[in-house]
């Protein structure tokens, strides 16, 4: 059961679909522009899933040929494989979850568990969590809460800060944040924000709408 969301069974003809509507950071609206022309060349290059496009764009050999065509020309693809890049969003430091104690994170760190990534496969289950319980001698309910901010971390753009928020709200699990209902999570977000200074600034209900529905395409894999 895969940590980031398997590329490889997104179709290229779908990721095309998505990328008509869903949310692109202004730097990387640049992404839609040309997306028929483009895509169909990629389609016609043997591309027939995400997996395939990811892997291509890795290949700067590659780049380098496709850049040369009028169509590619520019950054596009290099823009392209950033937002490919998001999909497969970067391990959570287990150091760096507020709440977790020093003792808890040192037992884990000596057995090679430093990450969100790393921990991933040893709490999927509450057999698994059990075990891992019993071979650190970490007390459950501890492993239970970091079992919980790993599945938050699956999510695109959810930092360490920003799964603990969410936990302490109570959405504590992929499918809660698939199915919370936006205002309402803005809302309490802020407030909680303003009591506990989790960071300066506002968080806007555009991007926790955002967020929601992100959420909803991580496959839901961990057991509570």
């Amino acid at each position: 059961m895969p940590y980031h969301i398997d590329l490889a069974t997104i179709p290229i003809d779908s990721y095309r679909e998505k990328l008509r509507t869903a949310y692109l950071p202004p730097s990387r609206k640049t992404i839609r522009e040309r997306l028929e022309e483009r895509f169909d060349l990629f389609e016609k290059m043997g591309v027939t899933n995400v997996k395939e496009l990811f892997n291509l764009l890795k290949k700067k050999g590659k780049v380098a040929e496709l850049t040369k065509l009028e169509c590619f020309k520019g950054d596009y693809l290099t823009i392209l494989l950033r937002e490919l890049n998001s999909m497969l969003p970067k391990p959570n430091k287990i150091s760096e979850f507020k709440g977790i104690s020093q003792e808890a994170i040192k037992k884990l760190e000596a057995i090679g568990f430093t990450n969100t990534l790393k921990l991933y496969p040893r709490i999927l289950t509450p057999k698994a969590r059990i075990e891992l319980s019993e071979t650190t001698g970490i007390p459950y309910n501890h492993i239970l809460e970091l079992a919980k901010l790993t599945d938050l971390s699956r999510i695109r753009w959810v930092g360490a800060t920003f799964a603990r928020m969410l936990y302490d709200l109570g959405i504590d699990s992929l499918e809660k944040a698939a199915n919370v209902n936006p205002e309402t999570l803005h809302q309490q977000l802020n407030e909680l924000n303003a009591k506990a200074n989790y960071f300066k600034g506002h968080i806007g209900l555009n991007d926790i709408r955002i967020f929601v529905q992100i959420a909803g395409e991580v496959p839901v894999k961990v057991e509570f």
